[in-house]
């Protein structure tokens, strides 16, 4: 369509009585640059912080299947051991879904049975729900004398870390960026390269076209990148690789326990979900 219009633009310029106004393009340029390239910065830290805080759930995941393997004891806790690590397993799915806005209730009964994944399913929240089921049989551990109040705290301390990072993904997802960063960079984008054939026929000719084409696509290039990375939850081929993240911590829970685990996932033509 760009090209198209630069075309027209051009026939005009030599078919008909037309003067192609002198426009100050390289200052429009410039200020619409700026105005893009701090849009980008913008998205870019929102996708950047969902892939630090992620980071920081597989740490988080991986002290939770440490602690949880070492500090309670044999044969007494084995059973809790196992529960524990498949509850939170069902976390980080849910966690996924939610920030993905797709179903929960498939991903949390693939590793907890409906009797276990019943009191987190009537939550709106279902992931904090499970994690507040996950405390619960920690304090039950306590109160049974298979581990101590300091003990307990260091369960306490892990959990506090992965309810930290569920909300400051839950803060990316449900706070977008201001509609004045996504309305008028479209408006001025498109805008530009509207006027960008008539400031440049005078000086390219018959080359209009293809040179305001070129340049147009570039400014149009990048006002997608910020659209696509505005939102690293949205499951696009351009999000953090949610599905890939809750594979390792699968991984990493399940051999910490001495369970089988799956393969990591492999990228699909090229795209790593």
């Amino acid at each position: 369509m760009l090209f198209i219009w630069d075309v027209i633009v051009t026939v005009a310029y030599y078919k008909l009585p037309f003067h192609a106004p002198s426009l100050p393009l390289p200052v429009f340029g410039t200020a619409l640059a700026l105005f893009l390239g701090f849009r980008d910065n913008s998205a870019y830290q929102r996708w950047w912080e969902g892939r630090v805080l992620w980071g920081a759930m597989i740490n988080a995941s991986r002290s939770l299947a440490r602690i949880t393997r070492n500090q309670l004891p044999d044969p007494e806790a084995r059973d809790l051991k196992r529960t524990l690590v498949l509850r939170h397993m069902a976390y980080v799915n849910a966690l996924r879904c939610q920030l993905r806005r797709q179903p929960v209730d498939a991903e949390v009964l693939r590793f907890l049975s409906a009797e276990e994944a019943a009191p987190a399913l009537t939550r709106v929240n279902v992931a904090n729900g499970i994690l507040d089921g996950t405390g619960r049989r920690i304090d039950d551990a306590r109160r049974r004398g298979w581990i101590d109040t300091i003990q307990q705290a260091a369960f306490e301390r892990i959990l506090v870390d992965i309810a930290n990072a569920q909300g400051g993904m839950e803060r990316i997802k449900n706070t977008p960026l201001p509609n004045q960063y996504r309305f008028f960079p479209d408006l001025f984008t498109r805008l530009f390269c509207l006027l960008l054939p008539v400031g440049l026929v005078d000086t390219l000719g018959i080359a209009t076209p293809i040179g305001s084409t070129i340049a147009g696509m570039m400014f149009l290039a990048v006002l997608r990148i910020g659209d696509d990375l505005v939102d690293p939850f949205a499951n696009t081929v351009h999000d953090v690789p949610l599905s890939a993240m809750c594979r390792t911590i699968e991984i990493d829970l399940l051999q910490a326990i001495g369970d089988p685990a799956p393969e990591p996932l492999k990228p699909a033509s090229g795209v790593l979900w």
